[in-house]
């Protein structure tokens, strides 16, 4: 028996900007099965950037990620029994007991822990969270067949009239016929690629015709480094570095021919949007991390766990060594250690990547050191 359509649902997911828009194909698919259900989520402050102005979303409501204790009995004060449904896309603690709190029935993904026996109390209905052999986008997906609704994996971004106009002030894309997006720094090292090898690359795309624009949050260190990058080169380009929101980006990346990233939200948002994307992939997991390209519709994982690959609109690159993915932060095991798969990925294997992405005979013209 179908169930019957709520009136209100919440969708809990208090991690990472890649999480939260991996919840975008659970948003989509309640909201194409219940077109007149209000849908809400519950992420932590600061990653609500990804979901603005999705139309499928009625209200984001945020919490900080240490939150003091008057901000936790705020939020279950202001969330407590609204919700027909709540929906936690995460094992832990707070995201079940946000759920159990804020509806009257709860669902959500349980781990193996020891915290099990309660936590499975709590919700109405559960299934075994997997941490490695499902990506992350179809883990989302299965609380909606929960709910016996056919899963849409359709990963969604939306910008505004305003963010058009943002992004065509500072790059009239429409006037470029080849625009790369280069994204150098992620939020944490461990995913990072050398730096030379990103001056190399970046040589090697004008050369090959390409306008570049780099992206990138608001640290300074990131917006000097792409200065210093950007004097190193033959013909001018765009350090667009903490100068644009998620959504200003999106619409820039829609625009652009080529984007090139490690695994942050940006190369997701890229993959999602259907342009020719290399990923650039050491410690992470592909098969739980990937970058979901545009058109993949099938509910099953687009990647395999070793090997560079090549999925629809998505190059995914992965780092040299026996040991890759090792799932770990870093050779030395913490966020701002380096990782030697990503240290040894060579200029060459990115450049071939784009060849056979973009189905050209370049991958040969390189001979440069670095």
């Amino acid at each position: 028996m179908a169930v019957q359509a709520p009136k209100k649902i919440l969708i809990i997911c208090t991690r990472r900007l890649g999480d939260v828009l991996f919840t975008t194909p659970l948003v989509h698919t309640l909201h194409h099965h219940w077109p007149k259900t209000r849908i809400d989520l519950l992420v932590f402050k600061g990653t609500e950037s990804v979901l603005k102005a999705n139309p499928e979303i009625h209200q984001t409501l945020t919490i900080e990620e240490r939150p003091k204790l008057r901000a936790h009995l705020r939020l279950i004060q202001s969330i407590f029994q609204v919700y027909d449904y709540a929906l936690a896309t995460l094992p832990s603690d707070r995201a079940i007991l946000y759920a159990f709190l804020a509806a009257k029935k709860s669902i959500g993904v349980l781990a193996r822990d020891k915290q099990w026996w309660w936590k499975r109390y709590l919700l109405s209905k559960a299934i075994l969270f997997d941490n490695d052999h499902t990506h992350t986008v179809l883990m989302n997906l299965r609380l909606a067949e929960l709910l016996q609704l056919k899963a849409l994996p359709d990963v969604r971004l939306h910008w505004t009239r305003s963010d058009c106009q943002r992004v065509l002030e500072a790059v009239r894309f429409d006037k470029i016929p080849k625009l790369a997006v280069l994204h150098l720094f992620p939020k944490f090292v461990y995913k990072a690629w050398s730096y030379r090898a990103w001056c190399a690359l970046a040589a090697h795309l004008q050369q090959l015709g390409y306008t570049l624009a780099f992206s990138g949050d608001q640290a300074d260190q990131a917006q000097q480094r792409v200065d210093a990058l950007i004097d190193t080169l033959p013909k001018p380009a765009f350090n667009l570095v903490g100068k644009m929101s998620l959504s200003q980006l999106a619409y820039l990346l829609n625009g652009s021919q080529l984007y090139i990233g490690p695994d942050t939200v940006v190369t997701h948002m890229a993959a999602a949007l259907g342009i020719p994307t290399i990923a650039l992939f050491g410690p992470s997991n592909p098969v739980k991390w990937g970058p979901w390209p545009k058109t993949w519709n099938r509910l099953m994982n687009p990647y395999q766990r070793q090997g560079s690959q090549q999925q629809q609109n998505v190059y995914l690159v992965q780092g040299p060594g026996y040991c890759v993915p090792c799932l770990e932060e870093g050779c030395q095991r913490h966020r701002n250690s380096f990782s030697r798969c990503l240290e040894q990925l060579s200029v060459q294997q990115v450049i071939a990547a784009i060849a056979t992405l973009t189905q050209t005979n370049e991958a040969t013209q390189f001979t440069v050191q670095y």
